[in-house]
């Protein structure tokens, strides 16, 4: 897995960090200068400057330049904008294949047992891809590019190749990971009769679930190597390909149950989910060989077994990962509670909530595009000790990604039957499965907000030299929450019981972490964040019911939801304007100078 930078425990140490000094260590102090005051503004700037792949500038101010000489501001900017298309672009084939997998299938036992298996790779996908693995490896990789920048002065070429710390951080992690994923994935494939039997006990006849569950099990190893691809390619700043790897998976699982839901079912979308995760690993393959590459020099394996042992990082400290680890599986254990509770319920639930999650969530994963952007750029801003840079980035992000996620919200709140009967109610989902799954995604919309700062959050937490405890907590108190309540509710009102749990725990988890990044990593100013946040809800929920109200009057859904497109957005403006939500009013200064960025650009 992947370490931070620091002292004690699970320092990623090679030759090359212990030959350039104090500086080359990410995360521990810099220089002193000789007046005592603390770090030297050099030896701030020489950490900054060698966090930045390339040499780039990181100076904390609107100077700072990337890798191609562009001012940070607009490479982030086109950043956010090519991840944002990318992104949209995933969400589109996403609807397109739950659509295809509703068309196909409904809403009844063939779906639940496929969507019971598919809780294997959505856990996956939380631990290797979107949490775990780029929580830990972002940080790992940007201090490993700070060491390499700080190193190679007075080295050969091939001197600093064998000697890179990227690389070595490759070869002491990859092929490690790739032989215990390997190991995972096939203990799941044999003990799929007992994975089901966990997941959903209550379910009647689980022998199509065990199948699907067998061929879902292989994600464990796809998603893995995607994740690692991903967080290594963000760290040196290509957005791209790890941008483009749901569109690859998406096209995947339409392509195989298109061709094979004729003979094999229901298995085929199973099957689909695996040939997508392979796909999800090769789209990046030629980006992470040309930027990356897979560790040191094969000369250097000429040395003594226990000298490489020495030179090469290694991520040995339990108490490093498992913060991380502990998070991540707390967090998609939410979804594992849902089914397990929802499995006793009529035929169909498990569906419904399913549909229903995946819709309302597309605000909160568009809105968290903007932190998977510049999450490499706080990991590197607290590696070069620029706290006050990090703050100023940290509340940008959440004040930014609040904005996008409670205008969706109050979209899918407001337009929530129309929504779905456009995307759905076709072939074998019915028009009562429309109106159930609608009913459902509006209790879901509750949580959305808490979601997504759920994900903002999380990075500044796990963007320090060692990862810290109180996330994995937070985020254990909200699904503790989630289950106390959800085992209460789901007998008196079923699947709006779930998700109002679901919306609750999340809540919880959101409001811990929000009070307590300040005190503990970034000295943010809580109550002026919490102050904004809750004037863009009075928008958003003026903004919700007008579209609540309107959504009915025009008869055709499809028309309906496009005028809600324009209506929705609207009243939240004007609301914001009135109550002078900040956010709001800067907006189209905002918009007016990213697009002065891109114009500068080109």
């Amino acid at each position: 897995m992947a370490a931070r930078g620091g002292s004690g425990r699970g320092t990623v140490v090679g030759p090359e960090a212990r030959s350039a000094g104090p500086a080359a260590t990410p995360g521990s102090p810099a220089p002193a200068d000789p007046g005592g005051r603390g770090p030297s503004r050099r030896a701030r700037r020489a950490v900054a400057l060698s966090a930045t792949p390339g040499g780039n500038r990181a100076d904390g101010d609107g100077s700072d330049t990337s890798g191609g000489g562009q001012p940070l501001g607009r490479f982030l900017a086109k950043a956010a904008a090519v991840t944002a298309g990318l992104t949209a672009a995933g969400a589109v084939f996403g609807l397109v294949r739950d659509q295809t997998i509703a068309h196909l299938f409904g809403a009844g036992h063939d779906s639940d047992a496929f969507l019971i298996a598919w809780t294997v790779p959505e856990m996956a996908s939380t631990l290797l891809i979107e949490d775990a693995m780029a929580l830990l490896m972002v940080p790992a990789f940007s201090h490993a590019l700070a060491r390499r920048a700080a190193a190679r002065a007075g080295l050969t070429r091939r001197e600093a190749r064998t000697q890179d710390p990227v690389r070595l951080l490759v070869g002491a992690t990859l092929p490690r990971l790739v032989v215990l994923l390997a190991a995972v994935a096939s203990v799941l494939v044999m003990a799929a009769p007992i994975v089901v039997a966990v997941l959903a006990p209550g379910l009647p006849d689980p022998r199509l679930a065990i199948e699907c569950t067998r061929l879902t099990a292989l994600t464990v190893l796809s998603f893995g190597i995607a994740g690692y691809f991903s967080a290594a390619l963000r760290a040196h700043r290509s957005f791209v390909p790890p941008a483009a790897i749901y569109v690859s998976y998406n096209v995947g699982i339409i392509g195989t149950m298109l061709a094979l839901h004729a003979l094999w079912g229901v298995r085929a979308a199973a099957a689909g989910v695996a040939v997508g995760g392979l796909l999800m690993a090769l789209v990046q393959l030629p980006a992470f060989i040309r930027n990356v590459g897979f560790g040191p020099p094969r000369a250097k394996r000429s040395a003594p077994r226990s000298q490489r042992d020495r030179d090469r990082p290694t991520l040995i400290a339990f108490g490093v990962i498992a913060p991380v680890i502990f998070f991540a599986v707390f967090r998609q254990s939410q979804v594992l509670v849902e089914r397990f509770l929802a499995a006793s319920l009529p035929s169909g639930a498990i569906s419904h909530l399913n549909y229903a999650q995946k819709v309302a969530q597309m605000p909160m994963v568009l809105s968290l595009m903007i932190c998977t952007v510049t999450f490499p750029v706080v990991a590197q801003a607290m590696a070069g000790g620029e706290r006050e840079k990090a703050r100023r980035r940290v509340e940008r992000d959440l004040a930014l990604a609040s904005l996008a996620v409670l205008m969706g919200t109050a979209l899918v709140i407001g337009y929530a039957p129309q929504i779905i009967e456009v995307l759905f109610e076709r072939g074998a989902f019915t028009h009562r499965d429309t109106l159930a799954t609608a009913s459902v995604m509006r209790v879901y919309g509750l949580g959305l907000l808490g979601h997504c700062l759920v994900g903002a959050l999380s990075r500044p937490f796990f963007s320090t030299a060692r990862p810290i405890w109180f996330p994995a907590f937070a985020m254990g108190a909200g699904l503790l929450v989630n289950i106390v309540a959800g085992a209460f509710a789901v007998g008196w009102w079923g699947t709006y019981g779930i998700a109002a749990a679901n919306a609750a725990g999340i809540s919880t988890t959101a409001v811990l972490l929000l009070t307590g990044l300040g005190s503990r990593i970034i000295t943010i100013q809580v109550r002026r964040v919490a102050a904004s946040i809750g004037r863009l809800g009075v928008a958003a929920v003026a903004a919700a019911v007008t579209g609540w109200i309107a959504g009915p009057m025009i008869p055709d859904p499809m028309l309906s939801a496009a005028l809600g497109c324009l209506l929705v957005p609207a009243m939240f403006g004007a609301t914001g304007m009135a109550i002078r939500a900040l956010e709001v009013t800067a907006l189209p200064g905002q918009i007016s100078q990213l697009t002065q960025r891109f114009r500068n650009v080109r």
